[in-house]
């Protein structure tokens, strides 16, 4: 599941409002999804599941959303389905429907895209909603307001996690640099090391980027990059963060890119957050702080519960 928080204030009244939104909360455009809007007591969270490939595993979709919505109180939802239409899509959209009544929770809407078309699920609409409406998301003011905020809304998932992917000329110069057997940085230099380079403009030089990284093999280390964030910096580490993964060989990636998962959940980006954590995953399936993002994502954590979790992380480190 990816979620993420609401980005923007912006009020959907219309279908055409509810499709233009839903790739500005997710911050890429959907494809062979289900998209999840909430509106509770609690602060609303938005997610997205994979369809899967057969009608029979559409119970585990269900789940996904359905277990943190009634652990965050939801009191209403909207599911956008993105697909053509598939025995998948139908019996996903209804199952949805279906446990989420059963369990209080109320459905205001289901559509279906596919094509710049939406469609009508629930009855109740007129005979041309269920052919199929057209729409441009990209002349909708929803995505001309996400422009002006500085949003980016990539073309698809594979479009963001490809903005991960290793930049060649400078990880063969981290490599080299890395033959040279550099010393990890001292775990108790990486915090002040990671707040100067949040704060000075430019990359970081490979020969602070590497030990680094070096150093976030280690737990020690590692946590002296991520407890002291906070969510106004938070952004400016997604920035550092993302540089190192993309210029660090895959054999000191991990730390980095667990580190980034962390920024990334932190400022909100629930589907960059995911990215990460499948990036350090790649070369450390079983890296720990990639788990521990991964246990926040799937529980629709909102990042407004960091600062108690950090506090209780700086009494045990005293």
């Amino acid at each position: 599941m990816t979620p993420t928080p609401t980005p923007i204030p912006l009020v959907a009244r219309t279908p055409e409002d509810i499709v233009a939104f839903v790739p500005i909360a997710l911050g890429f455009a959907p494809e062979t999804s289900v998209a999840m809007l909430t509106f509770g007591e609690q602060p609303s969270f938005h997610a997205r599941v994979d369809l899967p490939d057969d009608a029979g595993d559409v119970d585990d979709v269900v789940d996904a959303l359905l277990r943190p919505s009634l652990r965050h109180r939801v009191r209403q939802v909207i599911f956008v389905v993105y697909d053509d239409d598939t025995l998948v899509a139908d019996e996903c959209a209804w199952s949805l429907h279906e446990a989420f009544t059963e369990r209080g929770i109320e459905v205001i809407d289901v559509l279906r895209v596919h094509d710049c078309r939406w469609f009508a699920v629930l009855p109740g609409r007129t005979p041309e909603a269920y052919r199929g409406v057209p729409f441009d998301p990209g002349a909708h003011p929803f995505t001309a307001r996400a422009v002006f905020d500085g949003r980016v809304t990539h073309g698809s998932r594979a479009e963001l996690r490809a903005t991960l992917d290793p930049v060649e000329d400078a990880v063969t110069e981290s490599a080299a640099f890395l033959a040279t057997d550099p010393q990890p940085l001292p775990a108790r230099e990486v915090r002040a090391v990671v707040h100067r380079h949040t704060r000075e403009p430019g990359p970081c030089p490979v020969e602070v980027l590497v030990p680094l990284a070096l150093a976030l093999r280690e737990p020690a280390s590692r946590d002296e990059a991520w407890c002291g964030l906070t969510r106004p910096v938070a952004r400016a580490h997604v920035e550092l963060w993302s540089d190192v993964v993309r210029r660090v060989p895959d054999e000191i990636v991990a730390g980095p890119a667990a580190v980034l998962a962390v920024a990334a959940w932190l400022a909100g980006d629930g589907a960059l957050a995911w990215c990460a954590v499948e990036r350090c995953r790649a070369v450390a399936p079983d890296h720990s702080l990639a788990r521990l993002v991964a246990d926040l994502l799937d529980d629709a954590c909102s990042p407004d519960l960091w600062e108690p979790l950090r506090a209780s992380f700086d009494r045990g480190a005293a």
